[in-house]
């Protein structure tokens, strides 16, 4: 029998009980509609993490104070500063595949203005900043190298700092005061947003980082240092080659450890990554417990249908057809079945999803491959469960079946 004839038999099967087929598919329905929603905000929340941390900034690399002893106790990461403005000249100086490297001088301190006043983070760097974190100027400019050495009181505000500053006014031109030196705004930069773990990238003040040790710190040594690689594949290469100069840089033999460390956003990325696909995985096997029941009704079904037409089936055989064609109608009509089930779940699962993203605000994802997956693992469920009831019709003895009643 080609298979178009099993096909129409098996629709033509469930439209005789359209109810009943209904509540079978039900499971299935449920199943991959729970599955398709759960994998697209797991999609989702993974592509909105990776946004953010390529938001960080363009194959950044972030050299930090490692961990420190004293007195035989450990100190822990970042106990001491142990980075200096050597270690940056060395860098940009020896280094072929670090592009751009700015020291980071972090202080957090009020900012006043005639208009109000704002406590925020006060970053002092330098100029290839704004190369590394890609992060241009919306109004103004940013400060030049001229700023840096001179160390003047020039600043860069974030968006979110300007606003709370100066509301509907134009920064550019006004001075602020941070801490009790009073600076001159050269420019406001455009928006970032939220990072990965929710911090306000725009609540910032950026400030030469000559102008931040001399001005505000007034520490010669600097909690942080950024880097850029040429292109992503040059990362490893340079985290390499940062590690080999700042070690040199600090006089470490072969039998000492590091006391830095060298980490690149790649990283944080796929640390993200797996957190978020252990999450996803969990949630889809929970839903998918909905398609075992699925599959167990679409058992049930069969088996019941197989009683049903047990002189149907006596007939068949009685002129001519083989337990294998018996075996091969039943279960194709719980394949259809399970694929109908599959298709119907699959479009409520996506209307679910875009529902879902627009109430909540959630980031949602839906990938092309979890569509074939789904009505390919409804089929599956189909033959399954439909293999036992099918198997049961083709082994019935044509005399006894056409004796039933």
């Amino acid at each position: 029998m080609k298979l178009m004839t099993l096909v129409k038999l098996a629709l033509q099967a469930i439209r005789k009980n359209k109810m009943r087929a209904t509540l079978t598919m039900l499971g299935i329905i449920i199943g991959v509609a729970a599955v398709i929603v759960m994998v697209a905000v797991g999609y989702g929340a993974r592509s909105r993490i990776k946004e953010q941390i390529n938001n960080l900034g363009t194959n950044m690399i972030v050299i930090t104070p490692g961990a420190s002893t004293q007195g035989g106790v450990s100190q822990g990461a970042q106990a001491f500063a142990t980075l200096t403005i050597d270690d940056v000249t060395k860098v940009r100086a020896e280094a072929q595949y670090v592009t751009a490297i700015s020291p980071v001088v972090v202080s957090r301190m009020q900012v006043v203005t005639p208009q109000g006043n704002w406590r925020t983070a006060i970053n002092g760097v330098d100029t290839d900043y704004q190369t590394i974190r890609n992060w241009a100027a919306a109004d103004g400019a940013f400060f030049g190298p001229d700023d840096v050495r001179s160390s003047r009181t020039v600043a860069v505000l974030g968006r979110t700092v300007a606003q709370r500053l100066f509301a509907d006014n134009e920064p550019v031109g006004q001075e602020v005061q941070i801490g009790n030196v009073p600076f001159t705004i050269v420019g406001v930069l455009a928006p970032k947003g939220q990072t990965a773990s929710g911090t306000d990238s725009d609540d910032v003040i950026l400030v030469p980082y000559t102008t931040a040790s001399t001005r505000l710190s007034g520490k010669p040594r600097i909690p942080q240092i950024i880097a850029s690689a040429g292109s992503a594949q040059d990362i490893p290469a340079a985290q390499d080659e940062v590690r080999a100069l700042v070690r040199e840089a600090h006089h470490l033999t072969q039998n000492d450890d590091d006391d830095f460390t060298v980490k690149n956003q790649n990283e944080l990325a796929d640390a993200a990554a797996s957190s978020t696909n252990v999450m996803t995985l969990l949630m889809a096997a929970i839903a998918s417990i909905s398609l075992l029941v699925g599959g167990i009704g679409i058992m049930n079904i069969m088996l019941v249908s197989v009683t049903e037409r047990t002189r149907e089936i006596g007939i068949r055989l009685a002129i001519g057809a083989r337990g294998s064609d018996v075996l091969t109608q039943f279960l194709v009509e719980s394949i259809v079945m399970g694929v109908i089930g599959g298709a119907i779940g699959l479009l409520t699962g996506v209307i679910g999803a875009k529902v879902l993203g627009h109430f909540t605000g959630w980031e949602t994802a839906i990938s092309p491959l979890i569509m074939v997956v789904s009505i390919g693992f409804s089929g599956a469920v189909g033959v399954f469960f439909g293999y036992y009831p099918a198997r049961k019709a083709a082994a019935l003895n044509p005399i006894e079946a056409l004796r039933y009643e």
